[in-house]
């Protein structure tokens, strides 16, 4: 029997991502006409402004700030004014490691598996067959998109915006035409469809706020991300609703914005939950926002047995052995392990993919998160945080390079399960 997918609002699967505006590169050569992105710092509203007047503003992240495009002259000239600093905003990736296997399916067929490797492990039961948890619970994905209408996912939506358009913020539609957002948002939170045949991820009770954040080429700008974590931590403090953040995304640099927006959400009651990137196995390759310390930066385990223990992967980003055993998060610390190799979940054209990376690890962990809040709605996103770090000790992990008894640069706390 076919499967049939079912529209959500009116949504526009066929909305271009690429925004001529601002999708420029920030790297524009020397004297170049080409515009990039970049953030405006005055010394006062006044003197705002008045360079508002001069170059449009898109984000106002800070009082006296605001993000705006200009070329190479317009830059050169600004910097020439005493009361303005001028930063060059960031391009911030996703951190797919490699796709494991070229798996998609068809659109409308069932998948091969309903509850993949990662599932079982994080339940602690090799014979799950569906799951449940997370009412009430929001999880925003921010990404590439999703595909809201996949069948595995579209009961669960209640959120669809996108942060990469011309006019932010648009509203009803969050096309993914990359496929990695819609696989973390299966991780997360799919639901096996109306006819629970499908595909499930670890908290399918939770709703989705799926904001699209990076384009196709699952690059983006950092303060579109940072307006949506700010916009996420406003809309859960208005709807008085938990919320936790996905970011499968980052970049080698710490990012004014993002990690001032990252303090405004965690500050407001969000859980920040970031991948820990797929730089491995060298000590020091945390990207950002992962390595800050207001966020729960994931490593990626294999579905593989070493040392008595699921082994973290190769690719995983590790921290710092200096930093081992201590039970303390510091900047570039890794905090918990989850399943993020050879991952499958559901796709962007309606099927299901195999991808690995540290990506799908962190969605385990905002499922997890959101299903253990549901059962404790009473808790601030510190307690939360503080049963994820427990559950994590109470599962060592000792394979993989770095990996060791306790708290150590590879695996971080451990791997938090839900039994």
């Amino acid at each position: 029997m076919k499967r049939t997918n079912k529209l959500f609002m009116s949504v526009l699967l066929t909305a271009s991502l690429v925004i001529p505006a601002y999708s420029s590169d920030a790297s524009a050569a020397p004297g170049s006409n080409e515009k990039f992105r970049v953030y405006v710092e005055a010394v006062s509203k006044s003197a705002k402004s008045t360079v508002k007047s001069q170059h449009k503003a898109r984000w106002e992240l800070t009082e006296n700030g605001f993000s705006t495009e200009m070329n190479e002259k317009q830059f050169n000239a600004l910097q020439k004014n005493k009361n303005v600093k001028l930063t060059r905003v960031q391009k911030v990736t996703v951190d797919t490691a490699v796709r494991a296997s070229n798996s998609e399916v068809k659109a409308a067929e069932y998948p091969s598996q309903q509850t993949p490797w990662g599932i079982k492990a994080i339940y602690n039961n090799a014979n799950q067959t569906s799951t449940t948890g997370g009412q009430g619970i929001n999880i925003a994905v921010l990404d590439t998109g999703v595909n809201v209408n996949h069948y595995d996912l579209t009961n669960t939506v209640e959120q669809c915006k996108d942060f990469t358009r011309a006019t932010p913020i648009t509203n009803g539609t969050c096309n993914d035409a990359n496929g990695h957002g819609t696989h973390v948002a299966g991780s997360a939170l799919a639901d096996g469809g109306s006819d629970k045949a499908g595909i499930y991820g670890v908290a399918p009770d939770s709703d989705l706020w799926a904001y699209k954040v990076l384009g196709d080429n699952g690059s983006g700008y950092s303060d579109d991300i940072a307006a949506a974590i700010r916009h996420a931590a406003d809309q859960a403090s208005s709807t008085g609703t938990k919320t936790v953040i996905n970011m499968s995304l980052g970049s080698a640099g710490n990012d004014s914005l993002i990690s001032s927006a990252v303090s405004y959400a965690y500050s407001r009651g969000v859980l920040v939950v970031a991948a820990a990137g797929n730089s491995g196995y060298s000590q020091g390759t945390i990207g950002y926002p992962g390595a800050l310390p207001q966020a729960i930066a994931v490593a990626a385990l294999e579905n593989r047995q070493e040392n008595g223990t699921y082994r973290v992967a190769n690719f995983s980003s590790r921290g710092y052995a200096s930093t081992d055993g201590d039970y303390v998060i510091q900047q570039g610390d890794i905090e918990i392990s989850a399943p993020g190799a050879a991952i499958y979940s559901t796709w962007n054209n309606g099927g299901y993919n195999t991808i690995s990376g540290t990506s799908m690890a962190t969605p385990h962990v905002a499922g997890l998160a959101a299903k253990i809040w549901a059962q404790n709605p009473n808790w601030s996103n510190a307690q939360l945080r503080t049963n994820l770090q427990n559950r994590a000790k109470s599962v060592d992990i000792k394979g993989g390079y770095g990996a060791a008894t306790g708290d150590d640069y590879a695996s971080g706390f451990g791997f938090a399960r839900v039994n």
